[in-house]
């Protein structure tokens, strides 16, 4: 998708990138379930972001863009490992041991570690009273789903409880995958800034799967794998991650900054649960507990209220009118990886930044 800057897109534009972004950024945890049944978790890693890495840099090439270059293939190293192998990898481990739909929900507590992290902005954010809030409630949603698994073993039965150690190491990797998504994106946000989003995308990428090649070998998953015995669905949900997921999804994300408020593109912290929620439940034969539910109500109230305080500079800014003469979509242009913008570091340029980078372990 392409616009001209400072020109209005089409509504229609606008519509199918949300709808791209709701919808397959949500549905990317069921068909990882879906690959891990016949297919080696770290693998699958490795083909996704391989494949994904390699068509992205490819794209970048026809397009005259530079990708040889160390300013950007450092940042992008450390950050695409970050991100998408502590981040990804966990993820993809854990769903061989967890449903999709808990996966989901137990990651869109990831902003809450988002704030934790970022120490640069401790000051800012610790004054917030929503996000003080917001921290502490999405920290009780994560422990009504830790709760649930503590306290739903049978400890005298061995093979229920050696499947039930192991959901609750599953939920202990999901929770450092937020906190290495989280990690990553802050390295992103401040190493990586002035690069283009493609071609940092693509060397994130390219490292990942070089990354999973490794971990791949290490565990000694190649001595076991049978491809001749993988069924085509689990090949398909390879080839929707890396398309879908890791191509298309990113490329309607990074559009969608460029030409609408981020406060507004945001909402898809909330919508991805939910659908992932629906899949793995109809789809997928997946149970959705009333605690598990619950938790899912709690944590989105949790990213609510962290991101209450941006969306009201947002709001403000709408009913302002432009911003130094310039129009949202040029302001967006012109800050988009600067990192600096000519209002206050609270406002859209900042907070545009922020959710970028936020979500990037998603492709």
């Amino acid at each position: 998708m392409s616009s001209t800057v400072g020109q209005t897109p089409s509504a229609m534009k606008v519509v199918t990138a949300f709808t791209t972004v709701y919808l397959v950024w949500g549905s990317t945890y069921f068909f990882i379930r879906l690959s891990v049944e016949h297919i080696p978790p770290m693998l699958v890693g490795c083909l996704r972001y391989l494949i994904a890495g390699i068509l992205m840099l490819l794209w970048c090439v026809i397009t005259g863009e530079k990708i040889f270059s160390w300013r950007v293939i450092n940042p992008a190293i450390v950050s695409g490992l970050l991100l998408l192998v502590g981040g990804n990898g966990a993820l993809i481990w854990a769903e061989q041991y967890v449903p999709s739909s808990l996966a989901a929900i137990l990651l869109a507590a990831g902003p809450v570690w988002f704030v934790v992290l970022d120490k640069g902005k401790w000051a800012e954010n610790f004054r917030s009273k929503a996000t003080i809030a917001g921290l502490l409630v999405g920290s009780a949603g994560v422990l009504m789903l830790f709760g649930e698994k503590l306290l739903g073993g049978d400890p005298e039965n061995a093979a229920t409880a050696g499947g039930h150690h192991r959901e609750v190491m599953a939920l202990v990797m999901l929770v450092l995958c937020a906190i290495s998504w989280a990690g990553g994106s802050l390295y992103s946000k401040y190493k990586a800034a002035g690069n283009s989003n493609a071609v940092n995308a693509g060397w994130q990428m390219m490292s990942a799967g070089i990354g999973f090649v490794l971990l791949s070998l290490g565990t000694g998953e190649w001595s076991h794998f049978r491809p001749h015995e993988v069924p085509m669905s689990s090949w398909l949900s390879v080839a929707y991650l890396v398309t879908m997921g890791s191509l298309l999804g990113y490329s309607a994300f990074t559009w969608l900054l460029q030409v609408r408020p981020a406060a507004e593109v945001s909402t898809h912290a909330y919508v991805n649960p939910v659908v992932a929620v629906l899949l793995g439940v109809f789809f997928a034969g997946e149970h959705l507990s009333l605690i598990q539910l619950s938790g899912l109500l709690v944590i989105l109230l949790s990213v609510l209220l962290i991101n209450l305080a941006k969306y009201r500079p947002a709001a403000g800014g709408k009913t302002g009118g432009k911003t130094g003469g310039k129009t949202g979509g040029e302001r967006a242009h012109e800050g988009e990886d600067a990192g600096a913008s000519d209002i206050p570091e609270q406002s859209e340029g900042y907070e545009r930044d922020r959710t970028r980078y936020e979500v990037r372990a998603k492709f």
